[in-house]
């Protein structure tokens, strides 16, 4: 199980962001607006640029990155003890409406598209995030526990921004590690976006059913994150949001953190 160090009895930083050392991944976890963070959002999305281009798939992104940073809540970044970013993912919302969502733009026009709208609305009144952009360093993999803790990144921005959904869309290849968090994959056709060299598919976390679906040290990981950042970091944190991100989230006033059931569920 992933425990985390605090170097500072509440870690978080004034203007929007906070931060911690995780001892099994050896690498400081960031998560911030970009605003209050605007080079190490700048690096972030250089990171992810070169990335898509190393992939061939540079029109899935935008490469400009202060519209990407208004398009951003909160980013989750990885950095190794130089400072260095390893890895990391943004978010958008919470999403008001299908049409904020990413999904409907690839699926546009193909099979399915009226099922991602559809999912979207019945999710978007308990409070949908989604996430974007995600990024892994070439070498990020040698420690096998920072791709776990990449994929554990979602559960981090929903206890902050206290929403019940995340999703996300991927190439169907890449699906096993974020899998292993309790997403499940939409019941829906695959879209050839960026292009047809890909199959895309859209998948979706619960924070109330993602035990049932996730691996047990995944799962077991996330509950103690959850709970800390909420105990650390999230009344401090959401005091300081922009109004931006304040006046998106005004509509989802839903559970945070974890609840003392959901914990005893997991340890009995």
């Amino acid at each position: 199980m992933t425990t985390l160090e605090y170097t500072k009895p509440s870690q978080v930083i004034l203007g929007g962001s906070m931060s911690w050392w995780d001892p099994a991944a050896e690498c400081a976890v960031t998560i911030a607006e970009p605003a209050a963070a605007p080079d190490l959002f700048a690096e972030y999305h250089r990171g992810a640029v070169a990335s898509y281009a190393k992939f061939g798939v540079s029109d899935a992104l935008d490469g400009d990155t202060a519209r990407c940073a208004a398009d951003t809540a909160l980013f989750w970044v990885m950095t190794d003890v130089d400072g260095g970013i390893i890895g990391g993912v943004r978010t958008k919302g919470a999403l008001t409406a299908p049409e904020d969502s990413h999904a409907v733009v690839e699926w546009q026009n193909q099979p399915g598209e009226s099922d991602v709208r559809r999912m979207l609305a019945e999710r978007i009144p308990s409070g949908v995030i989604e996430m974007k952009a995600a990024w892994m360093r070439g070498d990020g993999a040698r420690n096998p526990h920072r791709p776990k803790l990449h994929a554990r990144s979602g559960f981090h921005l929903t206890a902050l921004l206290g929403v019940d959904y995340y999703m996300a869309t991927s190439a169907a290849h890449t699906l096993e590690r974020w899998r292993s968090t309790g997403g499940v994959v939409a019941p829906i056709p695959a879209t050839p976006y960026p292009d047809e060299r890909y199959e895309t598919k859209m998948m979706w976390w619960d924070r109330r059913t993602f035990t049932v679906h996730g691996e047990p040290a995944q799962v077991a990981s996330i509950v103690v994150e959850m709970a800390r950042i909420h105990r650390h970091g999230q009344p401090a944190a959401e005091r300081r949001l922009s109004a931006r991100t304040r006046s998106a989230l005004s509509t989802h006033r839903p559970k945070t953190g974890v609840s003392r059931h959901d914990t005893a569920e997991l340890v009995a």
